[in-house]
């Protein structure tokens, strides 16, 4: 391909960019803005929904398996198909992961919703990319459409971008997909903004100065974060194997599992570790929280995703980081609310095994001028997960 080539295929990416990021944009809104009234429902109605966390998650595998076709395999269709493979991705994959991550936050799971929103972008690209005929066009605007995905939800366009450009293979940035991805990103976080979707973010007052001994805690908190995201990924993965090996019958995997999960939930403070964790994450910034939170939040979030419920990882990877950061503060001397948006950005950063998103993050949340302290702790988190990942076809690089 030759110098022009390339540049009227950039020119040509980018275009679709726009609309793709439009589309990706005003379905993250919808789905977004439903997803937090749907938690408020939870919240006044705890008795009545979460006892029923089982038997609704044997309606969603029902119908993951009835009419879902190959959309049960989530994420892995997008990392299959960013790796090469010549599968497509089933547009109704959409439907399906909304309306399951609702029925899920409805009645109590501990889950996320970013894996929702890529899921959306990247299955909205790959088919977008399947109808032009050029060269790695279908990977490209795949991973357009992630970042366009994450961007609309979490309104966080450069973090969207690299998540999407590192997160298929360790080390590696498709730079291929820079320009698209950026304007995707930047589109549908004003779209998702325009439509009433507010962007989480969090004023840090730097009330400290740099000391020698502020960098060795920082670093000391990296270390910690990093083996937070490494435990995360580690009983993710052992606990799904656990489960699959223990109730073969996947229906009655989730009808047992989700059950107890229900139960246990109103057990422990009705309801405090179902959803998200946004409510963790508010107090962790405001010196709410007990210090067994991140642990509580740590296995309802294990459990709800090894039992087959929809949702995804990221959000009550934030609330785990928040909560141990703001745990961690009190015993090393540091402000609160800093500890915890530092434990925000790197758990994450260090259970997804990217470097980059995370630190994007913390700038775009907390605000750019602690972009030093985020590089310096998620960069020790990414260092010390040992190369694990909550995206078991994540490639490593050779």
């Amino acid at each position: 391909m030759n110098y022009r080539e390339k540049i009227r295929n950039q020119l040509i990416f980018t275009g679709l960019a726009i609309p793709l990021g439009i589309a990706a944009g005003s379905i993250a809104a919808l789905f977004g803005r439903i997803l937090l009234y749907i938690g408020n429902i939870r919240d006044e109605y705890v008795y009545f929904l979460l006892p029923f966390l089982g038997a609704v998650g044997v309606f969603i595998l029902w119908s993951y398996q009835k009419f879902g076709d190959r959309s049960s395999k989530g994420m892995a269709l997008l990392f299959e198909a960013g790796h090469g493979s010549k599968e497509t991705i089933p547009l109704r994959l959409i439907p399906f992961v909304i309306i399951g991550t609702w029925l899920t936050h409805l009645f109590g799971g501990s889950a996320g919703r970013e894996g929702v929103a890529v899921q959306i972008g990247g299955a909205l690209g790959h088919t977008l990319g399947r109808r032009f005929s050029i060269e790695s066009g279908e990977k490209i605007l795949l991973l357009t459409g992630m970042a366009a995905g994450f961007s609309g939800l979490f309104r966080t366009p450069l973090a969207a971008t690299f998540f999407a450009l590192e997160v298929l293979t360790v080390g590696v940035l498709e730079y291929k997909a820079l320009l698209p991805a950026l304007t995707a990103a930047f589109t549908a976080s004003y779209i998702s903004g325009a439509l009433g979707l507010e962007k989480f973010s969090y004023v840090l007052s730097k009330n400290f100065s740099f000391s020698p001994s502020l960098l060795f805690k920082i670093l000391f908190l990296g270390f910690l974060f990093g083996i937070m995201g490494r435990l995360f990924s580690y009983f993710l993965h052992r606990t799904k194997k656990l489960f699959s090996e223990k109730l073969k019958n996947p229906l009655l995997r989730i009808l047992i599992a989700g059950t107890a999960i229900g139960l246990f939930s109103l057990l422990c403070f009705q309801g405090r570790y179902s959803g998200l964790g946004t409510n963790l994450i508010s107090m962790s910034l405001n010196e709410g929280i007990y210090s067994w939170d991140f642990a509580f939040k740590f296995l309802f979030t294990v459990l709800t995703l090894s039992a087959g419920f929809q949702g995804g990882e990221v959000t009550p990877l934030f609330s785990i980081g928040a909560t141990f950061g703001a745990f961690l503060a009190s015993l090393l001397g540091l402000p609160i609310a800093f500890s915890a948006a530092l434990g925000y950005a790197a758990v994450f950063g260090s259970a997804s095994n990217t470097l980059l998103a995370p630190i994007l993050i913390g700038a775009e949340v907390f605000g750019p001028e602690m972009l030093p302290y985020f590089i310096a702790v998620c960069g020790l988190a990414y260092i010390c997960n040992g190369n694990l990942s909550i995206y078991p076809l994540q490639k490593k690089k050779k």
